[in-house]
C-alpha cells in the first residue's frame, strides 16, 4: 500500500492562527481506523479562488451557517488554501473493478476528507470532502485537480438527485480559480465540497480482501456495521452472521437506489465497483446523463465503447458489483452458500421497487395483475417512437390532471398505438381517485432534470465568470416537480446540438 503524503507537509494543529473556524464541531470518524486505511495530507492551494456555486440546503443539512458563504475565510477553506479548525484532512485507499476488469489499488486520487462534522440527521456525523484539492498518494501520476466543467456538473447533479428524492452524496459548494489544468484541452481548476454520511465504497473492502489482509478487512466491516448498520449485531438473520447481514442490507439499498435511477431516466455512466457506495448512495458524478429520447440501450459515457454501463444494463451491473462485494466479504461470511443467500434480496427487491416507482409515475396507488404488462407496452412504444422521457411523463401527468391528451399524443408518430395504450391506461386508472392520482403524478414526475445541454450552457457561462445560470439551475432542480413560472425553456426539448455533447470518464 502506498503511504506518505503528496506534499510532505501536514496541516498545522487545529488551533493554528491561520485555521478557519466554520462553526462546526468535528469528531473522529473513518480516520479512527488508522494508517492502513488512509494517509493524512494537505490540500494544494489555489491562487485567487472565487465562489462558483453554493447550496444553502446542503449547508443547513450539515449545520453550517449560510452566512459563511459571504466569508473570505470560508472561501479560502473550501478552496483548500486554509486549514479548517478541528480537522486533519486525509485520503483513503481502495481498489476495484473498472469496466469489469480488476484494476488493483486505486484510492482517493483527487479527494481529501476534511473530517466528520458532528452535525447531521438525528445528531449523526457527516463527512466533508474536498474534490480537486491536489495530488494524493493515490493520484497515480495525476495532478489531483478537478476542472470547472466537471465540478459544476457534480455540484448540480448531486443537489438535483437529492431534489428527486434519490439517495446521493450532496454538494455544498464549488470554488473556482484561473489555475490552468490540462485535460483534452487547457481548462481551469475548481474544488467541489461534497458531503455524505460516508464515502466508503465497495472497493474499500475489495482492497483488503484481494491482498489477503483479513484482519484489516474485518476491522473495516466492523466499523461500517457499528456505525451505519448497528441493528445487524442483534439480528438473528443468517444465523446471527453480521457480515452476511451487511451484504444483505447493502444489496437492498442498492436495489432501491438503482430502481429510482431507472424510473427517472438517470444514467450513471461508470458503475465501477469503486464508484459504488456501501450506503446505497449515488456517488461519483462523472459521465452521467438524464435521458432525452428514450433509448433503453443508451450509452452516456463516450469512454464506454462496449456499452457495459448502458441505461438498460445498470440493474444487472449493480448486481455484478454486489457479487464482487460478496466475494470480498466471503472470508468474513464464511461460506459461499450464505453469501449467495445474502445477495438474494437484490433479485427480489429491485423488480418490486422498480415496479413501485413506475406505478407511482402512472398514478396507480394499488398493485394489480397486468400492471407489468401495461408498463412493458408503454416502454416499447416510448422506445419505438424515441419519445422524450421526462416530457412524456410530465405531459401525461398534466393530462390526468385534466389537460387535453393532444400534447401527449404529439410525442408519438405511432398515434394509433399510443391511443390504444392510453385507453388501456384510462381503464386501469380509477376515475373516482383521478384527482389524487394527478396530484401524486405531478409530485413524482419532474418538470426539470439536469439535461446535458442545460449543464453545458451553465458551464459556458461560468467560464466567462457568469455564475447566474448555475444558481438558476440549482434553484429549479432543488424542487424539480414545481412549475417555476417563467422557466419553461429549461423544461423544453433539447436543442439539436445537444446530441453532439460528449461526456467521458475525464468529465
Amino acid at each position: 500500500m502506498t503511504t506518505g503524503t503528496a506534499t510532505s507537509t501536514f496541516l498545522p494543529p487545529s488551533g493554528a492562527p491561520d485555521a478557519a473556524d466554520l462553526g462546526l464541531a468535528w469528531q473522529t470518524g473513518f480516520d479512527r481506523l488508522g494508517p492502513q486505511y488512509l494517509t493524512y495530507l494537505r490540500p494544494r492551494p489555489l491562487a485567487t479562488p472565487y465562489w462558483v456555486g453554493t447550496s444553502p440546503a446542503c449547508a443547513e443539512w450539515l449545520g453550517l451557517d449560510t452566512a459563511a458563504f459571504a466569508s473570505p475565510e470560508a472561501l479560502e477553506a473550501f478552496a483548500g488554501n486554509r486549514p479548517v479548525a478541528g480537522t486533519r484532512p486525509y485520503s483513503t485507499v481502495y481498489s476495484g473493478h473498472q469496466f469489469g476488469v480488476w484494476a488493483g489499488q486505486l484510492g482517493d486520487g483527487r479527494a481529501m476528507t476534511l473530517g466528520e462534522a458532528a452535525r447531521g440527521p438525528a445528531g449523526g456525523g457527516l463527512e466533508v470532502q474536498l474534490k480537486g484539492g491536489g495530488p494524493t498518494p493515490y493520484s497515480r501520476g495525476g495532478d489531483g485537480r478537478a476542472v470547472l466543467r466537471s465540478s459544476i456538473r457534480e455540484f448540480l447533479c448531486s443537489e438535483a438527485m437529492h431534489g428527486l428524492g434519490i439517495p446521493t452524496t450532496r454538494a455544498l459548494c464549488v470554488v473556482g480559480a484561473d489555475t490552468p489544468v490540462r485535460r483534452e484541452e487547457i481548462e481551469t481548476a475548481a474544488v467541489v465540497t461534497r458531503v455524505a454520511e460516508s464515502f466508503v465504497r465497495f472497493g474499500h473492502f475489495e482492497h483488503f480482501a484481494h491482498q489477503g489482509r483479513i484482519d484489516e478487512l474485518r476491522v473495516l466491516a466492523d466499523y461500517v456495521i457499528d456505525r451505519y448498520y448497528p441493528a445487524l449485531r442483534d439480528s438473528p438473520a443468517f444465523g446471527g452472521n453480521p457480515y452476511a447481514g451487511l451484504l444483505d442490507a447493502v444489496a437492498a439499498r442498492t436495489a432501491a437506489m438503482v430502481a429510482r435511477w431507472q424510473a427517472v431516466g438517470f444514467c450513471h455512466g461508470v458503475m465501477n465497483t469503486d464508484n459504488m457506495s456501501i450506503l446505497g448512495l449515488t456517488i461519483d458524478y462523472g459521465p452521467f446523463q438524464f435521458l432525452d429520447a428514450f433509448d433503453p440501450g443508451h450509452i452516456c459515457n463516450h469512454s464506454d465503447h462496449q456499452g457495459r454501463y448502458a441505461y438498460n444494463q445498470q440493474p444487472n451491473i449493480a448486481y455484478w458489483n454486489l457479487f464482487c462485494l460478496g466475494q470480498a466479504l466471503l472470508p468474513l461470511i464464511g461460506d459461499t452458500e450464505t453469501a449467495m443467500a445474502a445477495l438474494e434480496p437484490y433479485r427480489s427487491t429491485f423488480p418490486r421497487e422498480y415496479l413501485g416507482c413506475m406505478r407511482a409515475k402512472l398514478g396507480l396507488a394499488d398493485a394489480r395483475d397486468g400492471d407489468a404488462d401495461l408498463l412493458d407496452a408503454l416502454l416499447k412504444l416510448l422506445a419505438a417512437n424515441r419519445t422524450d422521457w421526462t416530457i412524456f411523463w410530465r405531459r401525461l401527468s398534466r393530462h390526468v390532471a385534466g389537460d387535453s391528451a393532444e400534447p401527449v399524443r404529439d410525442l408519438f408518430l405511432d398515434r394509433e398505438g399510443f391511443d390504444a395504450w392510453l385507453l388501456r391506461y384510462s381503464e386501469r386508472l380509477p376515475q373516482a381517485g383521478r384527482a389524487l392520482a394527478a396530484d401524486s403524478m405531478l409530485n413524482t414526475n419532474p418538470k426539470f432534470v439536469l439535461r446535458n445541454h442545460l449543464g453545458e450552457q451553465a458551464i459556458r457561462a461560468a467560464k466567462q465568470k457568469d455564475f447566474s445560470e448555475v444558481e438558476t439551475l440549482r434553484t429549479l432542480l432543488a424542487a424539480p416537480c414545481d412549475e417555476h413560472p417563467g422557466f419553461d425553456d429549461r423544461a423544453g426539448f433539447p436543442p439539436d446540438w445537444a446530441s453532439t455533447i460528449e461526456i467521458s470518464c475525464s468529465s
